[in-house]
């Protein structure tokens, strides 16, 4: 039986703003990559969902972007590369802070946005993100787009990797995302979503928007926690998935701590 994790991208709200369903949303993946502070949350939203995912069994993982809140860390910041580092490294330091309190386990890292689309074809920035990794805990793993950079950088460093493709995001033949300001870059129908992901997890091939099916490696996939359609999305992928014969499951064993 082939198995599969479900992540989302959750904790993205802030103050008073209030961003996607996370604690129906909960309900359904196996990892959870919360927002630390920079793109999106505070400090109370980390705890709160990081509680939420530890009394559910979610895997936690930290998900640092660009301190760009008006921008949904979606716009490419030019920092340096010691500032990606000290970027990665205080924003998860931060996010593992309120995992004490919450009495939960940051168990990897995913980059965010536009850091993680930078990740994917510079590698000096996907260094970066790994030696900040490090730095913070040499037991982190890394949650990589599958075939970037940042996958091949954290294999390079020893690392544990696990690759990443997405229910509800266009591929191009070269193995990226379509840009979001492109036609194809976002699939908002679920019965499309899980079709495409049920062919690609039978056959390892990816359909594109300009060219022929291409070849990925996937331990988990991506549903956006951001979209209006995003809990619909999760709930008819995960049953899909299931009726196909495929095993629904994190890619990390969760430990006390998410129980």
């Amino acid at each position: 039986m082939t198995k599969i994790d479900l992540n989302s991208d959750l904790g993205e709200a802030f103050g008073p703003w209030r961003m996607g369903d996370d604690k129906a949303i909960l309900d359904v993946v196996t990892s959870a990559n919360i927002a630390c502070g920079g793109h999106a949350g505070d400090p109370a939203t980390m705890v709160e969902t990081l509680t939420l995912a530890s009394e559910r069994g979610v895997v936690a993982g930290a998900h640092p972007g660009f301190a760009d809140r008006e921008g949904f860390g979606r716009r490419l910041i030019p920092l340096s590369i010691r500032e990606v580092e000290q970027l990665v490294a205080t924003q998860t330091g931060a996010l593992m802070g309120a995992a004490a309190l919450a009495g939960a386990r940051i168990r990897y890292i995913k980059p965010h946005g536009a850091l993680a689309n930078w990740a994917a074809d510079e590698r000096p920035v996907a260094d970066a993100i790994i030696r900040a990794t490090r730095a913070v805990s040499p037991e982190l793993a890394i949650l990589a787009i599958s075939g970037t950079e940042l996958e091949h950088a954290a294999r390079d460093a020893g690392m544990t990797v696990f690759s990443e493709i997405f229910a509800d995001r266009g591929y191009l033949s070269t193995g990226r995302l379509v840009p979001r300001t492109l036609p194809g870059a976002m699939i908002h129908d679920p019965a499309e979503a899980a079709s495409r992901l049920i062919g690609y997890l039978s056959s390892g091939l990816m359909p594109t928007v300009d060219g022929v099916p291409i070849p990925l490696d996937a331990h988990s996939i991506c549903v956006h926690g951001d979209s209006p359609g995003a809990l619909a999305m999760a709930v008819h992928v995960r049953q899909e998935l299931l009726k196909a014969g495929i095993e629904v499951g994190p890619f990390l064993q969760p430990t006390k701590e998410n129980r």
